[in-house]
């Protein structure tokens, strides 16, 4: 029973770390990457719909996105979304393809963009430790139910301690690795 309670917060912890991965993709840096604007709401049929269900989205440059609408009639929906996305693009428009130029990076937006990461990584790591805690609580009404003896529980404690330090480490580790990003030049 312990072990399981260890897996099934491992998974948690681990589904944490792949959402701020994600997450942190969506933060722009001076590169073009589709994940910059793929999650962009459009009014789709008058449904909010994620841009890249809607449109093939490319990156043949270094700062261009390229946007291509499998309805052309929802170019005008698409172009307004990313305008409205405060990721500061301006998207220009042909009539059947969108491009979208990705400008460099000032020096004061890049400080807004670190501080953006730094609080989504102390969100993360504050949610790994209430998993933490969840799981502990588990782990004692189990050994207050003589599911699992003392010593059982020590030594599952300890793991489950070293398995939040490890997905606090990687939490960390991918927040730098993001900030190192951003202040590419």
């Amino acid at each position: 029973m312990a072990s399981r309670t260890l897996w099934t917060i491992e998974e948690k912890m681990q589904i944490s770390v792949e959402g701020l991965k994600r997450e942190l993709a969506t933060i722009r840096t001076g590169h073009a990457t589709p994940a910059l604007i793929e999650h962009i709401k459009v009014e789709y049929a008058g449904v909010p719909t994620p841009l890249n269900q809607i449109a093939g989205i490319s990156a043949p440059e270094a700062r261009l996105l390229v946007v291509q609408p499998w309805d052309p009639g929802s170019i005008h929906n698409i172009e307004k979304a990313i305008l409205k996305s405060n990721l500061g693009l301006n998207p220009t428009s042909d009539g059947r393809i969108i491009r979208v130029n990705i400008p460099p990076l000032t020096e004061e937006r890049r400080r807004e963009l670190i501080k953006m990461v730094r609080s989504r990584v102390e969100e993360r790591k504050i949610a790994i430790r209430n998993l933490r805690r969840e799981a502990m609580e588990e782990l004692k009404g189990l050994e207050k139910n003589k599911d699992i003896s003392q010593d059982e529980l020590k030594r599952v404690l300890d793991q489950l301690q070293k398995l939040t330090d490890s997905f606090t480490a990687d939490t960390e580790q991918i927040g730098r690795d993001k900030e190192a990003e951003l202040m590419e030049v």
